[in-house]
């Protein structure tokens, strides 16, 4: 919001006329300072989008903490880079961020849904399911869904060459 003002301001300064030379130079002299400041203000934005998470190895967690980890990332527009030996459960869900890529080295877990390893109702079952085949390009949403949620304990592995494979980007010197 305020560099959204700084910014106005600055267009209001220099889309003014003035019919003397020197108030010509003052407004844009500081024409250019508060343009100078709207873009300091708008530069940590950029700064976010370029911003880079490595995902070390991950052995998931809770659903709904990770939901809130996926909201933020997107939000801020962080890159996402999954390097670790492994990345199971919830960690998998990285993999439907917007520029996300994988080291083709990692191995990735897939399980369905569960309550501390446990079975959900079917229509819970089917919700999480969803949720998390949400975040998966689309050979490995098809897979998930008819193969991979019905393993509760233990995972499915897959191994990042694969992931590259359906779809998902390897990552630079990976």
């Amino acid at each position: 919001m305020l560099a959204q003002n700084i910014a106005s301001s600055a267009a209001a300064l220099i889309g003014r006329r003035r019919s003397v030379r020197r108030t010509l130079f003052h407004s844009g002299a500081k024409a250019a300072a508060v343009l100078g400041l709207a873009l300091m203000a708008l530069q940590p934005s950029a700064a976010a989008a370029q911003q880079t998470y490595v995902v070390g190895s991950d052995r998931g967690g809770y659903l709904h903490d990770r939901l809130i980890e996926l909201k933020n990332l997107q939000q801020n527009g962080v890159r996402v880079e999954i390097r670790g030996k492994v990345c199971y459960s919830t960690c998998t869900m990285f993999l439907g961020l917007p520029g996300a890529c994988v080291d083709p080295a990692t191995t990735f877990g897939f399980h369905g849904p569960s309550r501390g390893g446990r079975r959900l109702t079917q229509e819970k079952f089917d919700y999480f399911s969803r949720v998390m085949a949400g975040y998966y390009p689309a050979p490995l949403k098809s897979w998930f869904m008819a193969e991979g949620r019905n393993r509760i304990s233990g995972v499915h592995k897959i191994s990042g060459r694969e992931i590259i494979r359906m779809g998902v980007p390897a990552c630079r010197n990976a």
